[in-house]
């Protein structure tokens, strides 16, 4: 018998900076994560580089990651599914190549 087992959500706001120099995770920032892309924010070209940012670093697939909020604003809030816990995120820089220490 095959059981589905409901996906958790995580809610998480991002801050955004398109035309950097890299992809990364900066690290927290406000009451977020700072990110950059290299991709410019024209036709969701800046969106889709940090879905897929993510979807590598989480290692899930895209399509389990959705911008809520702000497709057209640096600050975004962003619904993630099928992560066993959301609050990991934070806890494991290693996992997200955070550049700072989080405490």
């Amino acid at each position: 018998m095959h059981q589905d087992r409901e996906m958790e959500n995580t809610i998480l706001k991002v801050y955004l900076q398109p035309r950097s120099s890299k992809n990364e995770i900066v690290g927290p920032y406000g009451d977020g994560i700072k990110i950059t892309v290299t991709a410019p924010p024209v036709d969701g070209k800046a969106n889709e580089a940090l879905i897929q940012l993510l979807s590598k670093k989480l290692k899930i697939p895209p399509t389990r990651i959705e911008i809520l909020k702000g497709h057209h604003f640096r600050e975004k809030i962003l619904r993630i599914s099928g992560i066993k816990n959301g609050i990991d995120l934070f806890r494991s820089p290693k996992d997200l190549d955070f550049k700072g220490k989080i405490d």
